[in-house]
């Protein structure tokens, strides 16, 4: 016993240790799953602009070339830009020309923006060129040529220009993701107002980024045209939400799998070092048990050999009592001993059972014979009821005679000394013939019937403490059973008696 509480120490540190080798890891894996939900927005977005961005780099050089082949053509007073293809992508209200210093249009946005550039004017080529123009916080897209001390040209539209756009490629070659191409122009900063007016057009620009449509990549166009942007939005649902929700969900589902697995592994492996412990313990204390269970019987023959050795018996009555008590010590130490090998060979697999076709009625004349051999000095009711017509066991007669002893043994320890009444009844159960040991006694606890078959176990209460045992009569009964194809079962309640019930295959185990 005082060895038990290393044991218990010994187990707390390991599980303490076991603990924290658990928790570090895990808590370390649980920060990048973490990490890993907070940047996989930003990471799908990458993915989705890498997919694009092959295609947006060709379009931003594709545009101005189509663009740079168009020509100006007058009809009914106003211009029009038209593609080699015949097709209009020029604002039917855009048209304008300058002269003398003065731009003349009926658009406030491309007057403004004109007059900004009016002494870059005479620069322009006689053939059509598209640039882009940047005036306040909007950019515009103009086809102008020069003739003469004349410029004229027109507004672009930038919906015939996306339109043209989607025609050249096919979406779902790219990303499967049902998407539109937008020309937007890059904002600029705004000097004008100081101070507050810089602050006044960043949060406009932040408002106008957050509530507008999300792109999925985009790309500045190439010159002269750089005041645009090329921006690929989503139609549907937005990919990058649903991806990036998806995969939280993944995640999240994956950490709790982990985290669940974690735990059970935690517990699992606690019970088990908690059960080891216990073990330990029970071994610890069954040493002792044995120990005592030997020296008592080893004391009682040493002393009655020393009192025959010494001369000291005259009466031959008191010899022949002598000599029974010796008898009956050496068989208790001989059936204490045998029982330990018994358990020693069932757990080390080496214990071999000799089966053969047996009436029930010699199992159980065999385990009597052995009990009634063994209490000389009487003081128990026992009573055998055998039914009649049974089958016969294929069973190991020394083995389940044995098993059914142990039986016989525990009623008989565990009944009031005054009135010790046992029942050993054998009959039929379906497909098993069942052996019920029924006693008088003290019963058994709810909580410690599924305790009571394991090895080195033993009901803790003032009686079993007074009583000589060492935890494996029950044990090595159910190895036995279960070796048979059988089964072992206790129905008990406290202070009304118990009866064990051994249920016995029919035919061959």
């Amino acid at each position: 016993m005082a060895r038990s509480p290393p044991v218990i120490l010994n187990f707390r540190r390991t599980f303490a240790l076991l603990i924290v080798l658990v928790v570090v890891p895990s808590a370390g894996l649980s920060g990048f799953g973490v990490v890993a939900i907070i940047n996989e927005r930003a990471a799908v977005e990458k993915r989705l602009e890498s997919a694009w961005r092959g295609t947006l780099e060709s379009l931003s050089s594709e545009l101005p070339q189509a663009l740079d082949s168009a020509r100006l053509e007058e009809e009914a007073g106003s211009l029009r830009l038209v593609l080699s293809d015949g097709r209009t992508v020029s604002e039917p209200d855009g048209t304008f020309h300058v002269e003398g210093g003065r731009v003349h249009t009926s658009d406030p946005q491309l007057q403004e923006a004109l007059t900004a550039v009016l002494p870059e004017a005479g620069a322009l080529p006689t053939k059509p060129t598209v640039f882009s123009l940047a005036t306040g916080s909007r950019a515009l897209l103009v086809a102008a040529e020069r003739r003469g001390n004349e410029v004229r040209g027109v507004r672009l539209s930038v919906r015939a220009l996306e339109q043209l756009v989607a025609e050249w490629v096919d979406p779902r070659a790219v990303s499967g993701e049902p998407v539109l191409f937008s020309l937007q122009g890059i904002p600029r900063e705004v000097n004008e107002g100081g101070l507050m007016g810089k602050l006044v057009s960043e949060v406009a620009q932040a408002r106008a980024s957050a509530l507008g449509p999300v792109g999925l990549a985009e790309r500045v166009l190439s010159p002269p045209l750089q005041d645009f942007r090329l921006v690929v939005l989503p139609t549907g649902e937005d990919p990058v939400a649903r991806a990036s929700t998806r995969n939280r969900v993944l995640y999240g589902v994956l950490l709790g799998l982990f985290y669940l697995t974690l735990t059970f592994g935690v517990v699992y492996t606690g019970r088990a070092l908690y059960r080891e412990a216990q073990l330990s313990r029970m071994k610890t204390d069954f040493v002792s048990l044995v120990s005592h269970e030997l020296r008592t019987p080893l004391t009682s023959i040493r002393m009655f050999i020393e009192t025959l050795a010494l001369g000291r018996l005259k009466d031959p009555a008191q010899m022949q009592e002598v000599l029974t008590l010796l008898t009956r010590e050496t068989e208790r130490l001989s059936i204490f001993i045998e029982r330990v090998l018994d358990w020693a060979r069932i757990e080390g697999g080496r214990k071999v059972y000799q089966l053969a076709p047996l009436p029930v009625s010699e199992v159980v004349e065999a385990a009597v014979a052995a009990f009634r051999a063994q209490r000389l000095e009487g003081g128990v009711d026992l009573k055998v009821e055998v039914a009649d017509g049974l089958p016969t066991l294929d069973v190991d007669k020394d083995a389940v005679a044995g098993a059914l002893l142990n039986l016989l043994q525990n009623a008989y320890k565990y009944s009031g000394p005054e009135d010790r009444r046992i029942t050993l009844t054998a009959r039929r159960g379906g497909k098993f013939v069942d052996l019920s040991v029924e006693d008088n006694g003290v019963g058994i606890a709810p909580k410690e019937r599924k305790r009571i078959f394991e090895r080195f176990y033993r009901v803790d209460n003032l009686l079993t403490r007074r009583t000589e045992g060492s935890g494996l009569g029950l044990a090595i009964a159910r190895r036995i059973v279960e070796a048979h194809g059988g089964r072992i079962g206790v129905h008990s309640e406290p202070g009304r008696g118990s009866r064990f019930t051994i249920h016995l295959p029919v035919g061959k185990a």
